[in-house]
């Protein structure tokens, strides 16, 4: 097996963009924390919410969709409602028809470094043929944004 640096908790700084996320009294479980089936939910709900935004997903009319093809998450710091979080996002990497999205989620307004933060790859495919579609421009644009 090889050894890998253990992953670490990251700063704000880490990210250029941020989107607000709720949390709600059913996130979490018979602990006291968020479950950590929920954080998977909130990166995709920060992710997709913000290219929803930017106007680079037509989530309804579009011709392409993203299907996420990998996830991943690392905890560091658990997070609870009623406390909102904050999901910094970045773009690591982008293929011709795939994206690798990386998150950071925060406690709030603190400054203090990400509770978790994973990433996930969309393959974005045509919205009939289920196969893979080279990226349209305007996601393109904000995608390089996102770096």
């Amino acid at each position: 097996m090889i050894n890998s640096p253990r992953p670490q908790a990251e700063a704000r700084s880490a990210y250029p963009v941020f989107r607000d996320i709720g949390t709600r009294w059913s996130d979490n479980d018979v602990y006291g924390h968020v479950n950590n089936v929920v954080y998977y939910s909130w990166f995709d709900t920060a992710v997709n919410g913000l290219l929803i935004a930017r106007g680079a997903l037509d989530i309804h009319g579009g011709s392409v969709i993203g299907l996420v093809v990998e996830t991943q998450c690392n905890y560091f710091a658990p997070l609870a409602f009623p406390e909102p979080v904050v999901a910094g996002i970045r773009v690591a990497h982008i293929g011709a028809s795939s994206v690798r999205y990386e998150i950071g989620l925060f406690p709030g307004d603190e400054a203090l470094p990400c509770a978790a933060k994973g990433h996930f790859v969309h393959v974005y495919v045509d919205r009939a043929t289920r196969r893979p579609a080279p990226l349209p421009p305007e996601l393109l644009h904000v995608l390089e944004t996102l770096k």
